[in-house]
């Protein structure tokens, strides 16, 4: 079992301190929302809380993913970065590519990419890319990351993509893993299909067991049963030695958690109680589960 501790929604002058002291408290990875922007309107319902709300506003703050990671690999030195998740559908993947290799070299192969689809046409058509079809898009933008993440001189000709033979370089030294999010059943089978894991959104236990459970079926049929697959959770009503240790009962790899909600600290506050709070969950829970 892994631990990753999420700063979503975190001031970003806090981030460098909280990889540090995550490091340095035994945590696997930090984990990195994904938001563009905040439209004062948006034509669709935000699919992960029961009344379709957003649960931030304009002044939330947000940083660019790869940003983050690459200014919080520079004061770490073994603690690994993913995005949970990215928004592929709003982005172009080759110049995504450049990005994202670029992140992975500089901090020594310690990234990891976390990709979903988008929720809201409005990042997708302020952004350039259509609405329309989006699901297909985004798994040939799939397709053109892992062949250009993969090194040398490569070629690709699809129906949204195509460019002739180029190359990036330098390339990772080790294989970029993808960790593809959402819940919905072309979503899981993506994650089946072409990922190295899978990244829930905040999930009740019940639910996340039965999603894992389609991920195996999935996964079977796809022929990668035996395929290493992480399965990185929120878990809404399990907590504490016990409740870690029953999601990884039913096969959850690696829990994403913000230490100081459980000590009433908010998003905004002081930095110091954050750090207190994770030295207590590392010796409350991580040298115990």
């Amino acid at each position: 079992m892994k631990f990753s501790l999420s700063v979503a929604m975190n001031p970003l002058e806090q981030f460098a301190e909280l990889a540090r002291t995550a490091e340095e408290c035994g945590f696997s990875s930090v984990v990195l929302p994904d938001s563009l922007f905040y439209s004062e309107s948006v034509s669709a319902e935000y699919p992960y809380t029961p009344d379709g709300s957003r649960f931030w506003n304009a002044d939330t703050p947000w940083a660019d993913p790869l940003v983050a990671a690459a200014a919080m690999g520079a004061v770490t030195s073994e603690i690994t970065f993913y995005t949970s998740v990215m928004k592929l559908g709003s982005r172009n993947p080759v110049l995504l590519a450049r990005q994202v290799g670029s992140v992975a070299v500089l901090t020594g192969d310690r990234f990891g990419l976390g990709l979903g689809v988008g929720w809201s046409p409005e990042e997708f058509e302020w952004c350039g890319a259509p609405y329309a079809q989006r699901g297909k898009r985004v798994d040939e933008a799939i397709e053109v990351l892992r062949l250009i993440l993969d090194g040398g001189m490569v070629e690709y000709h699809g129906k949204f993509f195509d460019f002739d033979k180029l190359q990036m370089s330098p390339a990772p030294r080790r294989r970029v893993p993808f960790y593809i999010g959402g819940h919905t059943e072309v979503a899981l089978r993506r994650a089946a299909r072409v990922g190295d894991g899978w990244s829930s959104a905040m999930m009740k236990f019940e639910d996340l067991r039965s999603t894992i459970e389609r991920l195996a079926s999935l996964r079977a049929e796809y022929g990668r049963g035996d395929v290493p697959f992480e399965i990185q959770a929120v878990c809404i009503d399990r907590f504490g030695v016990d409740g870690y240790r029953e999601q990884a009962d039913i096969g959850v790899t690696d829990i994403i958690t913000q230490p100081w909600v459980f000590e009433g600290i908010g998003f905004g506050d002081a930095l110091e109680p954050k750090k207190d709070a994770i030295r207590k969950f590392a010796d409350e829970i991580i040298a115990k589960v």
